[in-house]
């Protein structure tokens, strides 16, 4: 296999080794109970990212998140304690043919029954974009799922986004951007209102999406972009590699990145954004009553 078509695996499994489908399946609710299916389950739960009736657009893109995304879903339905209903939606942005062909190979080996459609961002973006193409490439993607998730009918959009990604999130925004902003669980779009966002492995991390991809016989895509290639780095590996360099040092740094944003003392902060709306320091100081003394 060409190393360029798949990432996140350790070992590449020859197709005729797969393990049987039984297997994959029973895989998450059995050895990677405690690290993906509980951490999943405990994300649905604390963010209360679906209910009853809910009509569910599970994002996939072919990469290894968005795999196991769909396969954890599949589980949900099976043990599932009230009705719920979910679509598997791929938007082909314009992918290689040979990357295509992964792709539908990987959704037919994990049984994951998939409605394909395509756009031409990959050409968009080679036209318009410059350095960093990205951040935007990300953005058109998402308006292009919302879209067909309302085409639809649902009333969610449930997207691969992982414990790392969150992590390296509130870093890239605080080094890159001047801001202390999160990648929260759930959101409302101001475009498309009726259609939540949903982010059911927050709690997941990468590492062990690694392992269970490489040991299930998976060929996840990498985000097979011919753009990217083309120009120049990647903020968000900078951001990775800052993090692992910080655990060295505390290894709980990157849980304690998360946590912070559980524990945000607002009476102590420069200034802060809420519904839209910039409160500096000393408008918030003179608004507020006396506090206990700080160390």
């Amino acid at each position: 296999m060409d190393k360029l078509q798949g990432e996140g695996c350790e070992i590449l499994i020859p197709k005729e080794e797969r393990k049987e489908i039984r297997d994959v399946e029973a895989s998450i609710t059995g050895k990677y109970k405690k690290t993906i299916w509980s951490k999943f389950t405990k994300a649905l739960n604390d963010f209360q990212l679906i209910e009853p009736g809910d009509r569910i657009a599970v994002a996939i893109s072919g990469g290894k998140d968005s795999m196991l995304m769909a396969k954890l879903f599949q589980e949900l339905k099976r043990h599932r304690k009230f009705e719920f209903e979910v679509e598997f939606i791929c938007m082909d942005p314009g992918y290689h043919p040979q990357i295509r062909e992964l792709l539908l190979d990987n959704v037919e080996y994990l049984q994951i029954p998939l409605k394909i459609f395509e756009a031409d961002i990959f050409q968009v973006i080679d036209d318009i974009a410059r350095d960093y193409p990205c951040y935007m490439c990300a953005r058109m993607r998402r308006g292009y799922l919302y879209a067909k998730a309302r085409e639809l009918g649902c009333n969610k959009l449930a997207l691969g986004h992982h414990f790392n990604d969150v992590t390296e999130t509130v870093m890239l925004n605080m080094v890159y951007g001047g801001t202390f902003k999160a990648m929260p669980p759930k959101l409302r779009s101001t475009n498309y209102p009726e259609i939540e966002l949903i982010r059911p492995l927050y709690y997941i991390e990468e590492k062990f999406i690694k392992k269970w991809t490489s040991e299930m016989g998976i060929w996840p895509l990498n985000c097979a972009c011919m753009v990217a290639a083309k120009r120049t780095g990647n903020k968000r590996y900078v951001i990775k590699e800052l993090i692992e360099e910080m655990k060295k040092i505390n290894p709980n740094a990157e849980m304690n990145i998360l946590r912070s944003t559980q524990n945000v003392y607002r009476d102590t902060l420069l200034g802060y954004v809420s519904a839209g709306e910039k409160h500096d320091f000393a408008t918030a100081y003179s608004e507020r009553p006396g506090t206990p003394d700080e160390e």
